[in-house]
This record gives structure tokens, C-alpha cells and sequence, in this order.
């Protein structure tokens, strides 16, 4: 395995020290920024041992990334309808809220608004835990050049939808974006965040960096749903946090279809009495393409239910690595949690590890996990062969209902429908750059749990 280049030729201080300039940073950040770039400089691409023989970065090189880079507007417009909309790319960050979800106390404040009123929202806005303990984190910590703050009210009688799309323009381009979200008690919010490119970049890797910090409140019904589709020549990091409150449901969704290597954590914390979390995540890589994910679900509250399912689809040298974790607290009971990771591999080439990992410190639970990492059933094509099917066919059918299974439990209505292009355009090798009309946007969307699809629930086999 390659190692990546040295880490001080990616970015230098000053170009980091210019971005600070450049957007105005308030004494917090300043230090916040430079404290992660020490850490950049010090810390390893993964800090556990036992996960460093897996970590797939071959042929990573950021060198002459540029934080601070400008560019004309991708084109873009807002589509019609009462959501919350978000637009990054080279120029900048646009947003828009309509009228009428402002009067209901619908708050979008950006990067710009956050730092000028400094004081205790900013320190709130900068804080996400535990300090950085891999470069990547570190790395986006130092170049946050984009992000916002949003809060839904609570008790709102309407769903909200919130679209979040992020594109790439330009070589060398660096974005890094801090979002901090509260669905307040008792609503229902799908939150659609997309990463595009707007054509490949002839001259070098770009990097997006995209981190996420959730409260959702009690009785909240909250989807959060990733597409993330760049360019194979961007490398992503992504963190996202969650805490849940006293029944709340929250479904995390990733579609990995893009980019050169990306990697993923996702760390929840059930803290409310009877609160469920959903994460579910599908892969599809091909070429040289790797996806480096975890997952983490804390259980503290009591009666709390938590599932992990993860599948990927691998094919000519493309690599997979799926880490989940089960953490149930001392007083947790009534638990019950499930972790489930699987792999196909479609080439000799390929490769995938699934690690699922149960920590129970609580006696009155209940936990499983399953694992797989396994080439196409030849039984399985051989039937369909037989049924007139190719053999082309009857792999890209099996491959499709293999990640149905994920699609199919998301509580997103026909989700499945909308995803089933982009699968089919990775199938036959196309990427999923952006398109000026807007066409490849995620169309309008709805959270099932409402009167017209009602059944968003867990699996009743494990209860």
C-alpha cells in the first residue's frame, strides 16, 4: 500500500492563515484553526492500530489544495416549493428560506451571520466534542470555509425539508462545510445533503470537507439523507454527530456513488428514553475507488432502539472498509440493537472488511450482529441464466437487490425509485456530475411515519 503524500505539502500555513483573513475570523476560530492545523501536521490517516492494515488511501495527494480558491456561480436555481435550500461551491454559499417557514420561527444563520455575532452562539457553533484524532478531521477543522447554523421550532405543524447540495467547480478546490442542526420537539424534518461535480478536474484532487452536529428533540421525526456523488477526483471526509431526546426518531441514509476515496463517521448517541435510530448505508464502487466508513451508536437512555445496516458493492480494484459499533451504557436497559455489514465483491480485484464490534455493559438488552464479505451466489446467476437472463444481467439484477434491502427499510417514500438511476448510471460507468438545469438534484421527497405511508418502525424481528 502507497502512503499518502506528506502532509505539509498539501497545505500550507500561509494559504490556511490567508483563508482566516479572508472570511474574518474571530479570536475562537483563529485558535480553533490553528490548533487543528498542529494536529493535521502530528496526527496518522487512522489512530486505532487494529484498523490500519484496512484503511484505503492509496494515491491520495491534496498537494496545493486551496481553501480560499474563488470561482464563478455554479449554475443553480431554487426550485419551487416551501423547503430550505443551501448552495455551495467556489463563489460561496447561498441560501434561501421561504417567507412563510420564517414566520413560523424557521432560523438559517450562515457562516457570516455566525461569526459577526461571535460570543456564546459561536462558541456553541465551533464546538463538536472530542478533539480530532485522525488528519482528515484535523484537516477539515483547519480549512472550514463554508457552513451554517439551522433550527426548526418546536411543535411545528408542517414537515420541513431541507436541501443541502454542494458542488465542485474548479481544480485544486477545497471546501469544508460546519453545519449545526436542532429539529425541534415534536416535528418532522428530511434533511437531503448532496455532493456534486460540475465536470472532472484536469489538474489535481480536490478535497470536501462535511460535518454535521444533530439535537433532535423530543418526539422528532428527523431523516438525514447523504447522496454523495463527486468527481474520481475528489477525496471527502465526513462527520456526522447526533444526540436523541426522549422519543425521537432519527434515520441516517448514505448513498455512496462517487468520488476517489471517502470516508465516513457517523456517531449517534441515544440519550432519550425510548428514542430509535436508523443507519443505513450502501456503496457502490468501481475502478480504484475506496469507502472507508464507521459507525458508532451509543445507547445511554433507556428502551432505546438502534440498527446499523451497511452493504457495498465492489467491483475491478475498488475497496471497502465497514466498522460498526455497539456501545449499550451500564443503565441502559430494554435495549436492543442490531449491527449488520455486508460485502459483494464482483471482481478478483476487489476488496472489502467488515468489522462489527458489540461493547454491552447492561444485562437487560438485546444485541446481534451479522457479517459477510462474499462474491455474486453462482447459484443465484446460474437461475437466472436460466431464465434467459445474460450473465451481465443477471449480476447487475442480484447486485440491485442486494442493496434494495437498504433502500427498501429507509423511511423516505420511493426512495428506491429515486436512487435506481444513479445505481444504473455507475453501472454502466458513468459518473453523476451536475447538471445546470438542476436535473440532478434529488426531486421532492417525503418522510414515511405520515398519514399516507405510516409504517416507519423497527424491525419487529428483533423485538
Amino acid at each position: 500500500m502507497s502512503a499518502p503524500s506528506a502532509p505539509p505539502s498539501w497545505v500550507d500555513d500561509a494559504r490556511i492563515e490567508a483563508l482566516g483573513n479572508e472570511l474574518g475570523d474571530p479570536p475562537e476560530v483563529r485558535a480553533e484553526r490553528a490548533r487543528a492545523t498542529r494536529l493535521f501536521r502530528e496526527l496518522p490517516m487512522e489512530p486505532d492500530p487494529l484498523y490500519r492494515q484496512y484503511g484505503y488511501f492509496q494515491g491520495v495527494d491534496l498537494t496545493g489544495i486551496d481553501p480560499g480558491l474563488r470561482g464563478p456561480t455554479v449554475a443553480a436555481t431554487v426550485p419551487p416549493g416551501s423547503f430550505v435550500w443551501i448552495f455551495h461551491d467556489a463563489h460561496g454559499t447561498r441560501a434561501h428560506v421561504p417567507d412563510d417557514l420564517v414566520a413560523k420561527g424557521v432560523r438559517l444563520r450562515t457562516l457570516d451571520e455566525i461569526w459577526a455575532e461571535g460570543g456564546e452562539p459561536l462558541r456553541e457553533f465551533l464546538s463538536r466534542g472530542e478533539a480530532p484524532t485522525d488528519r482528515l478531521t484535523a484537516l477539515s477543522v483547519a480549512l472550514l470555509n463554508r457552513g451554517y447554523e439551522l433550527e426548526v421550532p418546536d411543535r411545528l405543524s408542517i414537515p420541513i425539508r431541507v436541501q443541502d447540495i454542494t458542488v465542485l467547480s474548479r481544480d485544486h478546490e477545497a471546501l469544508s462545510i460546519h453545519r449545526r442542526i436542532r429539529t425541534g420537539a415534536d416535528t418532522q424534518v428530511l434533511f437531503t445533503q448532496e455532493v456534486y461535480s460540475a465536470a472532472a478536474s484536469p489538474g489535481g484532487q480536490r478535497f470536501v470537507g462535511s460535518s454535521v452536529d444533530l439535537d433532535a428533540g423530543p418526539g422528532s421525526k428527523t431523516v438525514v439523507l447523504d447522496a454523495h456523488a463527486p468527481d474520481r477526483d475528489a477525496v471527502a471526509f465526513y462527520r456526522r454527530h447526533a444526540t436523541t431526546r426522549n422519543d425521537a426518531r432519527l434515520a441516517w441514509v448514505w448513498l455512496g456513488l462517487g468520488g476517489r476515496v471517502t470516508k465516513a463517521r457517523n456517531d449517534t448517541e441515544l440519550r432519550g428514553n425510548g428514542s430509535v435510530v436508523h443507519d443505513l448505508q450502501i456503496f457502490y464502487g468501481d475502478g480504484r475507488q475506496s469507502y472507508d466508513s464507521a459507525v458508532r451508536l451509543t445507547h445511554t437512555g433507556t428502551d432505546t432502539h438502534g440498527e446499523s445496516i451497511t452493504r457495498g458493492v465492489f467491483a475491478d480494484e475498488a475497496r471497502g472498509m465497514s466498522r460498526g459499533l455497539v456501545r449499550i451504557e451500564k443503565d441502559a436497559r430494554k435495549t436492543i440493537s442490531f449491527i449488520s455489514e455486508h460485502a459483494m465483491l464482483l471482481a478478483r480485484g476487489a476488496r472489502s472488511d467488515t468489522i462489527p464490534i458489540l461493547e454491552i455493559l447492561c444485562p437487560d438488552v438485546k444485541a446481534t450482529h451479522s457479517t459477510s464479505v462474499a462474491p455474486v451466489d453462482p447459484e443465484k446467476i446460474f437461475y437466472l441464466e436460466s431464465r434467459g437472463f445474460t450473465r451481465a444481467e443477471s449480476v447487475r439484477a442480484i447486485t440491485e437487490g442486494f442493496l434494495s434491502y437498504v433502500l427498501e427499510r429507509a423511511p423516505v417514500e420511493s426512495l428506491h425509485d429515486v436512487v435506481q438511476p444513479m445505481l444504473q448510471a455507475r453501472w454502466e460507468r458513468h459518473d453523476l456530475y451536475w447538471s445546470p438545469d438542476g436535473r440532478r438534484a434529488l426531486p421532492a421527497l417525503d418522510v414515511t411515519g405520515t398519514e399516507a405511508a405510516p409504517e416507519w418502525r423497527f424491525d419487529a424481528k428483533l423485538r
